[in-house]
């Protein structure tokens, strides 16, 4: 499955791993206007429950789509407040 936002900004989180691909996307988001959208790469296969974790548990952040592409993981967040 493969997802197209019109996305705001790219946060390349590549070879870091946990926690940091969450607190980096948070910083990230944080410097966003409402509607944005944010989108992730990250190479950490932890990634993908993490942040869907996080953005769960966040008031104001919607996770759109996280895409599988083998090496790189690529997360589509957007902040809606």
């Amino acid at each position: 499955m493969s997802a197209e936002f019109d996305t705001t900004e790219t946060l390349d989180v590549k070879g870091v791993s946990c926690p940091m691909p969450v607190v980096k996307t948070k910083q990230a988001i944080d410097e966003l206007d409402a509607g944005d959208v944010l989108e992730v790469l990250a190479t950490d296969s932890g990634s993908m429950s993490d942040i869907q974790g996080w953005a769960n548990g966040t008031d104001g952040v919607e996770l759109l789509d996280q895409v599988d592409e083998g090496d790189v993981y690529k997360h589509y967040v957007e902040k809606t407040a």
